[in-house]
């Protein structure tokens, strides 16, 4: 069996979106004759922690290389190991802050620490790949770092955009070329790139001219369908209303304040639709959200869920009518949305227009402006009138098994492998 060193600082027990692809990826590439061991960081503080995530690998015996780091996370560890989410306001200034004085990220105190743990165990047997998935932008140095000690050919995977992620800010021209000087540095050193979706490739194929079409694949963000086998004792009941659920956190853009408006307005032009409609929240909910809840009145068709691991998280999305996903941009794609089609279940989509929008409606979904609160409420309504005539579908077949973990994690092993038999 071939063997691949996976560089991700974001790996379980840490939890959320982010560390659902590589880690999915590890757990598949065994089937496809590859033996992942990761590079990760040790204990440190974090929004979410899902140790039930670990288990889903046990049984392929996955070696994880935890080192310790010297960045803002690591340290707060000392004293707290879940941490509260701050409110928007301090977020922005611990951004700003983060972006003026760490280059790429906050992360790069964990880069000399990994590139020395993992060197400890090049030295002694022999790897035929190297992937490193990013953000963070450092998991990127590290790889080119053991890349050029080892001569091991460097496949990285963008799971977003570095200079155009949305909410990086540079404070200067200079520090936006430092980390385009960077980028340029590692698109140079790398085999291969990955991208989850066709405006990040072109995007690359732009800023970097010496890329060539086929130096970038695209491998899309996709589902587990262990995920979604769910044990029929253990289903949540259904509920007599229409249950509109969304899986994740808000900041920044990321936002309920339309919806929340219009799910108001809806129960003021349509009061007979109050209790027959349920705003279901599992993840992070922020208290100035709470108190949003609470002063349009609609604690009553709200249900604030909170964190929880992600296989009952994933129940909650069974146990819905309808999904939603809101998103300002179209730089960003939530990884969630993919587990969405793959429920089969409709999916409302307050996005704009562009990559998006179009992934959700070729899956069955309806979209709408994501800050258009008329609009938005028209859609409720709408959604209410099919749940009525039970008239709600999600993805065809053929679109759900496009997204397919298992399937994804094939390819990607056939990235691998063709550029070894070359």
């Amino acid at each position: 069996m071939r063997k691949v060193l996976v560089i991700a600082y974001y790996f379980p027990p840490l939890g959320g979106s982010g560390v659902q692809r590589v880690l999915k990826f590890v757990k598949y590439l065994p089937q496809f004759g590859w033996q992942p061991t990761v590079l990760t960081v040790g204990p440190t503080a974090y929004y979410a922690k899902d140790e039930s995530l670990l288990k889903e690998i046990e049984s392929a015996n996955i070696r994880i290389l935890r080192t310790t780091s010297i960045d803002p996370n690591a340290v707060i560890h000392k004293k707290h190991d879940v941490v509260k989410m701050p409110k928007e306001g301090m977020r922005k200034l611990l951004s700003f802050i983060s972006d003026t004085f760490f280059i790429p990220d906050n992360k790069i105190g964990w880069k000399r620490k990994a590139i020395k743990a993992a060197s400890e165990v090049l030295k002694k047997e022999k790897f035929d790949v190297i992937f490193a998935t990013s953000p963070p932008p450092t998991d990127f140095l590290v790889g080119v770092g053991l890349k050029k000690k080892f001569n091991i050919p460097l496949v990285v995977d963008y799971r977003d955009s570095w200079l155009n992620f949305p909410y990086k800010y540079f404070p200067t021209i200079f520090h936006r070329y430092i980390h385009y000087r960077l980028e340029r540095a590692v698109m140079q050193t790398a085999d291969m790139v990955i991208t989850t979706s066709r405006r990040t490739k072109e995007e690359l194929l732009l800023r970097h001219k010496f890329l060539t079409y086929s130096d970038i694949s695209i491998i899309p963000h996709g589902f587990d369908p262990e995920d979604l086998q769910v044990p029929s004792d253990d289903v949540l009941p259904r509920i007599e209303k229409m249950r509109i659920t969304y899986s994740g956190m808000f900041y920044a853009k990321i936002t309920p304040v339309y919806f929340l408006q219009a799910l108001k307005k809806v129960f003021t032009d349509y009061p007979q639709l109050n209790g027959r409609i349920e705003a279901c929240f599992v993840g992070l909910f922020r208290t100035e959200h709470i108190n949003l809840v609470n002063q349009l009145g609609l604690q009553n068709a709200v249900n604030i869920v909170g964190y929880l691991e992600h296989r009952e998280a994933v129940k909650y999305l069974l146990a819905s009518d309808v999904l939603w996903v809101m998103m300002r941009d179209d730089i960003m794609t939530p990884g969630k949305l993919f587990e969405y089609i793959g429920t089969k279940k409709k999916i409302l989509g307050c996005v704009p227009p562009g990559y998006m929008r179009s992934t959700i409606e070729e899956a069955g979904g309806v979209c709408v402006d994501p800050t258009d609160v008329n609009q938005i409420a028209e859609t409720i309504v709408r959604l209410y009138q099919q749940y009525e005539r039970k008239e709600l579908r999600g993805a065809r077949p053929e679109v759900v098994n496009k997204y397919n973990r298992v399937t994804l994690t094939g390819e990607l092993a056939k990235i691998f492998t063709r550029y070894l038999e070359v």
